[in-house]
Order: C-alpha cells, then sequence, then structure tokens
C-alpha cells in the first residue's frame, strides 16, 4: 500500500472516530451547567451583584476572544516554517503604546462605574421598614424584632439534633433537610426592605442564606448590618448556615428564612406578639431600640 493510501485510511479512521467524541462534546455543551455559575437569588441585591458578576463574565470572554485570537492568528501565519522573518526594525511605537494603554483604562473604567454603583447600593440603608437585630451564639441564633416586641431562639431541629449523634442508629437520608431545619425560622414579608442588625455574644459567626446573595460576618462588641428586599412573587422557605467557624459544632446552626406575603406577616407577627405577651417572657435580651442600634451600627463598622 502507497504512502497515500494509507494516509487517507488514517484519515477515514480519524473521522470515524471523531464522530462518537464529537456527540460527547455536543452533549456536554447542551448539558446544565447552572452549579459551576452564580445564582441569580431572590432580592433586589443579589440580582445587582448577578447582573455585575454576568457583565464583567462576558467582558472577560471578549478579552480573551481578542487576546488569543489575535496570539492564534500571529502563531499560524507567521510561523518559522512559512519563511516567516522576524522584523528586527520596530523597536518602539508610541501610537502602539497609547492604544494599549488607553483601552485597558477604558475597559476598566466601563468595569468601575456598575461595580462601585452596586457597592454603594448594598450600604444604602436608608427607607428601611422593618429592623431585625441578629445575635450569634454556639450554636444557635437569636431574633429581635425590634420595636415590635418580639424575640425568639432559632436552633438545630431536634429530628436532625437526634439523627447527628453517634450511635443514635437514625438513618440521615430520612430526616427531612437533614441539618438545615430549625425549630423557630426567622419570618419577613416579601417586597419590604428589612435591615438586619449582627453580632454576637461569644465568638464570631456568620449569617449566609444564598439566595439572599449576602454574607456578613457576626462579631462580639460589634454591630455589621445589611439589608434585604425578597420579590414579593418569591414568597418561600430559604436555608442557609453560619458561614465562619465556631467552634465544635459550627455545622449545626443552620438558618431557616420563612418569607411570607405582607398580609400573613401581619397576622404572624400578631400571634407571635400575642403568644410572648400570654407567655409573660421578656426578651432573652435587654431590648435595644432602633434608634440606639442605628446610631452604634456606623461606629461599629468604622472600628
Amino acid at each position: 500500500m502507497s504512502f497515500h493510501m494509507k494516509n487517507a485510511t488514517a484519515r477515514r479512521a480519524l473521522g470515524v472516530a471523531a464522530i462518537p467524541l464529537l456527540a460527547l462534546f455536543a452533549s456536554v455543551a447542551h448539558a446544565d451547567w447552572g452549579g459551576l455559575n452564580m445564582h441569580e437569588g431572590v432580592t433586589i441585591l443579589s440580582k445587582k451583584i448577578y447582573g455585575l458578576h454576568m457583565t464583567i463574565f462576558y467582558w472577560c470572554i471578549f478579552l480573551a476572544v481578542v487576546v488569543f485570537g489575535v496570539m492564534i492568528y500571529s502563531i499560524v501565519k507567521f510561523r518559522k516554517s512559512q519563511g516567516a522573518q522576524a522584523d528586527k526594525t520596530l523597536v518602539h511605537s508610541t501610537k502602539v503604546e497609547i492604544v494599549w494603554t488607553v483601552i485597558p483604562i477604558m475597559i476598566l473604567v466601563a468595569m468601575a462605574v456598575p461595580t462601585a454603583k452596586t457597592l454603594i447600593e448594598i450600604e444604602d440603608m436608608g427607607r428601611v421598614d422593618l429592623n431585625i437585630k441578629v445575635t450569634g451564639y454556639q450554636w444557635k441564633w437569636e431574633y429581635e424584632y425590634l420595636g415590635e416586641k418580639v424575640s425568639f431562639f432559632s436552633t438545630l431541629k431536634r429530628d436532625s439534633d437526634a439523627a447527628r449523634q453517634l450511635g443514635s442508629g437514625v438513618d440521615p437520608e430520612s430526616v427531612p433537610n437533614y441539618l438545615l431545619d430549625v425549630d423557630n425560622a426567622l419570618v419577613i414579608p416579601a417586597g419590604t426592605k428589612i435591615r438586619l442588625l449582627l453580632t454576637a455574644q461569644d465568638v464570631i459567626h456568620a449569617w449566609w442564606v444564598p439566595a439572599f446573595g449576602m454574607k456578613k460576618d457576626a462579631i462580639p462588641g460589634f454591630v455589621n448590618e445589611i439589608w434585604v428586599q425578597v420579590d414579593a412573587d418569591k414568597v418561600g422557605t430559604y436555608r442557609g448556615q453560619c458561614a465562619e467557624l465556631c467552634g465544635r459544632d459550627h455545622g449545626f446552626m443552620p438558618i431557616v428564612v420563612e418569607v411570607k406575603s405582607p398580609a400573613e406577616f401581619d397576622a404572624w407577627l400578631r400571634a407571635k406578639q400575642a403568644e410572648q405577651k400570654l407567655a409573660g417572657s421578656p426578651s432573652p435580651t435587654a431590648p435595644v431600640e432602633p434608634a440606639t442600634i442605628a446610631s452604634a451600627a456606623p461606629a461599629a463598622v468604622a472600628k
């Protein structure tokens, strides 16, 4: 068999072998890649952060295509095997230097403007309709609805706590939302701007609900603050966890937020107020007025 016939046979064999490989790549290309990207979330801020993330991501793709495109073209077009010779005369060009300085500056400015705008919105605590103080403990959360005379602790639900014990004999797979459920969930209204004032009583914790797109440390002696506003049509239950290693049972202090419609929230709040008034149990800690916390927050952050 001649050399050319062997080459033709080899090319046909490679072509046949490439068909299933291309089919595999096509199936992978159409797979669900949602787990690899940032999630959009259900709050105003989470959507703004997601939009900023995607904008910069597309900028990076554009720059990669341009830079690597020019590199690959230059390597192929001016390769030595085609007789290309290095140009030893071009040692300096003021125009080229100006171009490759101005263009990156423009790109950075285009990225910096929406980034700065989003950062400013994240720190905007104005026009808040509800203030909730969140205190981290080893290993539970306390929620105080400031000015509403409602407060309670939120701890790991008993079925999860029982199943996690060594030698319990309980199959964790049989427990709904294992290690992600609590006895008392934080309840907030949808479509309402809510400020969370975060602190801790012992060590550093971190309050994090992925669907809200925000995470903030709860530090003893300091008051950090974030705000959330869930879209009006995103009523439901959202789960998170303490995101700062805080001791032996760090993995057993989940966060559960129930988002209700404003009417349902008002009914829940009135029922909770009546329940705590009937029980005659004061707040686990001294009540703190919203104005006091508001004045303390900037100073705490400044420290």
